[in-house]
């Protein structure tokens, strides 16, 4: 008897191989995904740049409403739990605050007869006031002039408050004479006081926390020119700002929580002396 031949399929048995591949190497992929993690400040910045807009819209749409919400604890947005989308967001508007402020200080530096300097570098305003119009020479009593350009400047600190960190108010002297240094005591103690009443007047004509407000005195140690000439230690009596803004994508990106971890030992602290010799300070 003749046998027939078999029609069952079975032609494409190659397909089944293929197919368990394509199984396997799609296992393979996302197990490799989930392993991963997606820096989102990266992919943040990456859409800004395309569209700045990207800002508003997504924290428009992430939102901040509803049992779930991230606890923000005043108005400003500053203070409590932000995700690394919402981080980027404050942190631009911080910036574009501290822009706004350095470009209103520097109106008014043009339009204040070389009262004030102004420059601007990443995060933070210098300003540099005119000794002369502040304090007569070996004095730290405010003049009148000196009043008025703190009450401009602040002002412009009010209006940036919710996103400034701290502001640094420097006093500094000059050496009265090239050849000798300053009595340390009375040197220090006029820098510090030059500081002092300029700090005075910010905390109480401005809205900034107070906690954020620091004087320091440097004394002749860090002149901007030469004491050898009447010009130059005009220069070098001065008083100084600097304000910066806060970082809220670094940890430590707030100066008074610094300072409360310098006082739980987990950042460096030094200090320094002076000495005594009486000599004229200017």
């Amino acid at each position: 008897m003749k046998r027939q031949k078999s029609k069952g399929g079975g032609g494409a048995n190659w397909m089944d191989t293929y197919g368990d591949m394509v199984t396997l190497l799609l296992c393979f992929f996302v197990l490799l995904y989930s392993m991963s993690t997606i820096d989102e400040q990266k992919w943040f910045a990456l859409v800004r740049s395309f569209n700045p807009e990207a800002v508003k819209s997504i924290t428009e749409t992430s939102g901040n409403e509803g049992p779930s919400a991230d606890p923000i604890e005043d108005g400003s947005g500053l203070e409590g739990e932000l995700d690394p989308v919402q981080a980027m967001a404050m942190q631009a508007e911080i910036e574009e605050s501290i822009e706004e402020l350095y470009q209103a200080l520097q109106e008014y530096a043009d339009s204040s007869e070389n009262r004030i300097e102004v420059t601007k570098g990443d995060g933070y305003v210098f300003v540099s006031f005119n000794e002369a119009v502040f304090f007569d020479g070996d004095r730290y009593a405010l003049k009148p002039e000196g009043r008025e350009v703190l009450s401009v400047v602040s002002d412009a600190l009010s209006n940036a408050a919710p996103y400034i960190d701290e502001v640094r108010i420097m006093g500094h002297t000059a050496q009265a004479n090239p050849n000798q240094p300053n009595n340390p005591e009375s040197d220090r103690f006029l820098a510090s006081n030059r500081a002092t009443i300029a700090t005075v007047f910010v905390q109480e004509h401005s809205t900034l926390d107070p906690a954020r407000i620091i004087s320091v005195g440097y004394g002749q140690h860090r002149p901007a020119d030469t004491n050898e000439t009447a010009e130059g230690r005009s220069h070098n009596r001065r008083v100084e700002f600097v304000i910066t803004g806060m970082n809220v994508l670094q940890a430590l990106g707030d100066s008074v929580e610094q300072y409360y971890s310098l006082r739980d030992g987990t950042l460096p602290q030094n200090s320094e002396s002076s000495g005594d010799d009486a000599q004229e300070t200017d």
